[in-house]
């Protein structure tokens, strides 16, 4: 996670679960002029649109007062989803045993994207089975990573 991404969890963060909802991720993606800042959030019971719309408010007025982003950006708050991303090696343990895809900032082994089986975390590495090949990715070389959602 970069700096600026741990910057903005810790000051979203309280609020967020004090409205009784989860900080599942963050992700923070510039493209030219367009930035958006979107907020996953989660429960035990699920979220909905009061949820988003209760914590899309308290961010908001957090990130006012506190202006930690310079420019203009959009918000999103919505639920991580059926094929929701993993941020961290709780969330990837967690979920050990889905099909997953994941995509590195850097080229591990040769290559950049894995789509396989989820077999767990090792310390600070992500184990993702590959047609019959188990691959150790650090958790640090991860840029996106998402469940595959099987019907």
């Amino acid at each position: 996670m970069s700096a600026k991404l741990k910057q903005l969890q810790e000051l979203i963060e309280p609020g967020v679960v004090a409205l009784g909802v989860d900080l599942w991720g963050i992700e923070y993606i510039s493209q030219g002029r367009q930035n958006t800042l979107r907020i996953y959030i989660d429960a035990e019971k699920g979220v909905d649109v009061d949820d988003c719309a209760k914590v899309s408010h308290q961010v908001s007025g957090v990130l006012d007062v506190e202006d930690p982003i310079t420019g203009h950006y959009t918000l999103e708050v919505s639920s991580p989803g059926m094929d929701r991303p993993l941020f961290t090696l709780e969330q990837f343990a967690a979920y050990a045993g889905n099909q997953v895809q994941v995509r590195l900032r850097v080229a591990f082994e040769g290559r950049r994207k894995f789509k396989g089986l989820l077999n767990g975390v090792e310390g600070d590495d992500v184990l993702v089975v590959v047609d019959n090949e188990e691959y150790l990715l650090p958790i640090d070389y991860i840029d996106r990573a998402n469940v595959i959602p099987q019907f």
